[in-house]
């Protein structure tokens, strides 16, 4: 049965491995030659072309060589390659990570003229002359892994040196590409060769033969790497490659009879196994792509019928190729950076990440729900790219980052006086009143510091729509999976997946403790206490006040501020039919409306793993997030108030 297990694992972790698309960094090599500073615009016009260019062929048919100019020395060649096992579609995600690494041998920038960029899964090249001939260079190198060998390291060596001398022998029969392993005494090293596709079988081998005694000085490591103008050459104690059968690049006649052997005594009970396994991964892979291409169809018509739709490689130019200098932040759905648009117009681009399988869900949200709906206080969605090889949504820039940036002293920046305070107040308060009531009936979901940007003239904009949801009109609640940050999720959606826009009240109300004290909820961990409890407390002994943020000196008035905190605790109740709606809250802020007394909220308590209490006694209940940045990951028991 043990055997039966390890043969499922392998299965599946082998199926795991084909949709890897190895887009990891493995070298920059910037050339030491610069462009004639007289010509250096016209390169650097050349080479936006050359990486446009670049893109729409390699992620058709994995390789491109490009030449862009006739003038001497503005002239820019450039190829780009993936490794031959990947499939077209990591081959493009390899890609587009690839070029966003090209800005460390940005002409601009560096004045250079010249880089190669390797990834594990992808090759990226440009100079100022013809490099198309070339298989080795001066700048050519080797990466050695960080790990020495653990184990029998005789037979390590004889394995890794016979693996690499084969594969510099078979790649350039095959077309300059070759995987393989040599397994012998319980030590197997797997490898890859490939030689770049202007490179004749002549050429590959010499620089195969050439990366051979380079790679030689890494076998002490568990992996190595050779880098060359016209070949990569890689070997590891990992299998790392994706082919759909393995070539042994030695002959052992004991491990095959032994390998026989085995194979004959369990064939028909591996065979169930194998049949089942891809029946059912064939069917869930069938329903999936099914389900994403009804999505995928609905979100490209629309985007193609509306004005939403950006060429790909204008924002990717826009943000200098994701220069790590543009970025402005990230979250558990994507990066986000600066980008300037061919019309001189400044936008926020989101990069979405494919490593989640929400992102075409967080696409769709964004697209389908955010762009009919237009308010002062939510951040404007100004389009869109659906067909390049990563998902993108462009934004209007807020130049003054995040709500949470400027309390906890991550911008240098003036401090919130309680006249920002109170604007950034109601502000958010406002834009959630619409979500909820004026546009489509919309639930955020993640209402928090971090989500709530600020302009130049201190206007809060609600952002990141990713996790909303829709609410329908004939429905009294959503009952859905627990998505959102800890210490802003309602008692009712935690324990029981309810969900309604009071879900927002409820995070409403802990921003509002938060924005006027100062502190994160969370700050509150060494008490164990919550930020809810804290604001009770006082409330009870009539000294709500004494949590108003020092930093205010006592400027500011004190009956608003503790009819701000009232009115947070009035949000934070434990029973969701007792939040007021955000409509009411508004008229509550500009003094337009009754404030009652508020009924104690839920307490959220820290320092260990379950619900202390929950609503039916006995039962313990674990929030899960699934969209929870580092900053916000913490343990929290919830203690419902039931009386």
């Amino acid at each position: 049965m043990s055997s039966l297990a390890s043969f499922f694992l392998v299965f599946l972790c082998y199926r795991a491995a084909l949709a890897d698309p190895r887009a990891t960094e493995a070298a920059v090599l910037c050339s030491n030659t610069t462009a004639p500073t007289p010509l250096r615009q016209a390169f650097l016009a050349n080479f936006y072309d050359v990486l446009d260019f670049l893109t729409s062929v390699v992620t058709r048919q994995r390789f491109a060589l490009v030449v862009r100019g006739s003038t001497q020395n503005a002239t820019v060649y450039a190829f780009g390659e993936c490794m031959k096992d990947l499939s077209l579609e990591d081959c493009g995600v390899c890609f587009a990570q690839c070029k966003a690494s090209v800005h460390k041998c940005f002409p601009v920038q560096r004045g250079v003229n010249g880089g190669r960029i390797f990834f594990d899964g992808c090759y990226l090249r440009y100079d100022g002359y013809n490099f198309f001939n070339e298989s080795v260079s001066a700048e050519d190198t080797t990466v050695c892994g960080n790990e020495d060998f653990r184990g029998n390291w005789s037979v390590y060596k004889a394995n890794t040196l016979e693996l690499v001398r084969n594969l510099s022998i078979e790649a350039p029969k095959n077309e300059g590409f070759f995987v393989g392993y040599v397994s012998r005494r319980n030590v197997t090293v797997y490898g890859l060769a490939q030689c770049w596709n202007y490179v004749n079988a002549s050429a590959c081998q010499n620089c195969l033969a050439e990366a051979v005694t380079m790679i030689d000085s890494c076998v002490p490591k568990e992996e190595g790497k050779a880098l060359y103008a016209g070949c990569y050459l890689r070997y590891s104690t990992r299998d790392f490659y994706n082919s759909s059968s393995h070539n042994s690049l030695q002959e052992n006649k004991g491990n095959k009879n032994r390998a026989i052997i085995v194979a004959a005594s369990s064939a028909s009970v591996a065979f169930l196994l194998v049949v089942t396994t891809v029946i059912f991964f064939v069917r869930k892979n069938l329903l999936n792509r099914r389900r994403e291409r009804r999505q995928f169809g609905v979100l490209l018509d629309s985007v193609n019928k509306s004005k939403l739709n950006m060429p790909y490689e204008i924002l990717e130019k826009a943000t200098d190729y994701f220069s790590d200098s543009n970025k402005l932040g990230e979250g558990g759905s994507g990066s986000v950076y600066k980008g300037t648009l061919p019309d001189g117009t400044i936008v926020a681009i989101k990069r979405l990440s494919f490593n989640t399988s929400q992102w075409a869900d967080h696409f769709f949200n964004e697209v389908n729900l955010i762009s009919r709906i237009h308010h002062k206080n939510l951040v404007k969605l100004l389009g869109c790219s659906i067909t390049g090889p990563e998902s993108l949504l462009v934004y209007e820039f807020v130049p003054n980052r995040s709500l949470y940036d400027h309390l906890f002293g991550r911008v240098n920046t003036q401090k919130l006086t309680w006249k920002i305070r109170h604007k950034i107040i109601l502000g958010t308060a406002e834009g959630l009143a619409y979500l909820h009531e004026e546009s489509q009936r919309i639930i955020h979901r993640d209402i928090k510091l971090g989500n709530i940007l600020i302009d130049d003239k201190f206007t809060p904009k609600i952002a990141d729509f990713g996790l909303a949801r829709l609410f329908p009109e004939d429905k009294s609640h959503l009952s859905t999976a627990i998505c959102g940050t800890l210490g802003y999720m309602a008692p009712e959606y935690v324990v029981l997946g309810k969900l309604t826009e009071k879900a927002d009240v409820y995070s409403f109300g802990v921003l509002i403790m938060e924005i006027i004290s100062g502190r994160k909820s969370k700050s509150f961990v060494q008490n164990s206490y919550s930020i809810l409890h804290a604001v009770w407390s006082l409330y009870g002994s009539n000294k709500l006040c004494d949590i108003v943020d020092p930093i205010l000196l006592g400027n500011y008035p004190v009956e608003e501020a503790c009819k701000l905190l009232k009115i947070g605790l009035l949000c934070a109740q434990a029973s969701a039919e007792l939040r007021p709606p955000m409509s009411v809250v508004v008229k509550m802020i500009n003094n337009n409306h009754e404030i009652t007394q508020p009924t104690q909220p839920p307490f959220l308590n820290c320092g260990s793993a379950e619900f202390s209490k929950s609503i039916v006694p006995g039962e313990s209940f674990l929030p899960r997030s699934c969209s929870q940045s580092s900053e916000d990951s913490m343990t929290e028991c919830l203690i419902i108030n039931t009386n």
